[in-house]
């Protein structure tokens, strides 16, 4: 797996997966009826951000992620990132290698740490790998995100020192 800097050419690609995760609100805050142009405009982050995706050896897009300051002025040297896996290629390995690469970025560009704002609870999948990596959850919103199955669910704060 190759992970590079997401082009304009990989956004219909990206699209695909990012519309059917978004729509089945289970895991991102985003409005469910959110427009493709709003989408790309939050999604491809410009320099000194950054958007990757993660291709296969076929040239296929496995995943995305997209990194940034979490705060502006003097809150700047928090980094966040954002992830999402194609539903086709989950549990492949591709959610850890963006993750790491994320937190490389982060440390190599100076970020004394990492923080996901609203990981909601019930992704235990991202919550475990998230665990694995170093992250801890600082606190959890009760009842912060309204989950179309299990109704009101926590979002953790979760923070890794680099």
């Amino acid at each position: 797996m190759l992970i590079r800097e997401a082009t304009d050419e990989d956004w219909p690609a990206i699209w695909r997966f990012f519309r059917e995760i978004v729509t089945a609100g289970e895991t991102f805050t985003y409005p469910l009826d959110l427009g493709e142009d709003e989408a790309r405009s939050w999604w491809l982050l410009v320099h000194p951000n950054r958007t990757v995706v993660a291709v296969g050896a076929d040239g296929t897009i496995l995943g995305t992620a997209k990194m940034n300051n979490n705060h502006m002025g003097n809150g700047s040297h928090i980094a966040s990132a954002s992830y999402m896996v194609d539903p086709r290629y989950s549990g492949r390995g591709v959610g850890r290698a963006l993750c790491t690469h994320t937190l490389d970025w982060a440390r190599a560009s100076g970020f004394r740490a990492m923080q996901f704002n609203a990981v909601v609870e019930t992704n235990i999948h991202a919550v475990r790998l998230y665990r694995s990596l170093g992250f801890e959850i600082l606190g959890t919103l009760p009842e912060g995100f309204k989950h179309p199955v299990h109704g009101f669910v926590g979002l953790h704060n979760m923070y890794c020192r680099l």
